[in-house]
């Protein structure tokens, strides 16, 4: 599924998770709106979760998704699995194209309509038509860099926002504190 028009980053490091997300939403190659929201908290605040698609369809996947963890109470990738489930099955839900990006404490998650619920290896996730630029960014950092989790999202975010016609450099960044193991 190729997703245009957003970039959306996740970075767990140094105790800290944070998601960000670019502010632009475009239609075919005209700027609509340069301050759009793709990033959210969910179940009690404990869940954040970005998006990349059309924002109706955003709002549909965060109210069901909302639904799943307080259903599961909170436990992400049991609700990711089962929200899945329903965008594979629903008769409405599956025409949406979309993709998220799910973290908690415990977990950083990519979810798809196609069932993807994958985990990442390095900590870093990267959704949208700047994802893969805002990913390379954020490992180059955490590799080579004293910056903790938001610094480095916001820089990879800015960096992405150079190259990515479809990402711009007005970013929302959430955080959550993690226990380190």
């Amino acid at each position: 599924m190729n997703i245009r028009a957003t970039t959306i980053l996740a970075v767990r490091h140094r105790g800290t998770i944070a998601v960000a997300g670019d502010g632009q939403v475009t239609m075919d190659t005209v700027i609509l709106k340069h301050g759009a929201r793709k990033v959210r908290r969910l179940y009690q605040d404990k869940v954040i979760v970005g998006f990349a698609g059309a924002t109706a369809d955003a709002f549909t996947l965060f109210e069901r998704f909302d639904q799943k963890l307080e259903q599961y109470n909170g436990n992400l990738l049991r609700s990711a699995v089962e929200l899945t489930k329903d965008w594979r099955t629903d008769r409405v839900l599956r025409h949406l194209e979309a993709l998220m990006i799910a973290v908690s404490r415990e977990n950083s998650l990519i979810i798809s309509g196609n069932g993807d619920v994958i985990e990442s290896d390095d900590n870093i996730l990267a959704i949208g038509s700047g994802g893969p630029y805002a990913q390379a960014a954020a490992r180059a950092m955490v590799r080579h860099s004293g910056l903790g989790a938001a610094s480095i999202a916001e820089e990879a975010m800015k960096i992405a926002a150079e190259l990515c016609i479809y990402t711009n450099d007005r970013i929302i960044i959430e955080e959550l504190a993690i226990d380190e193991e």
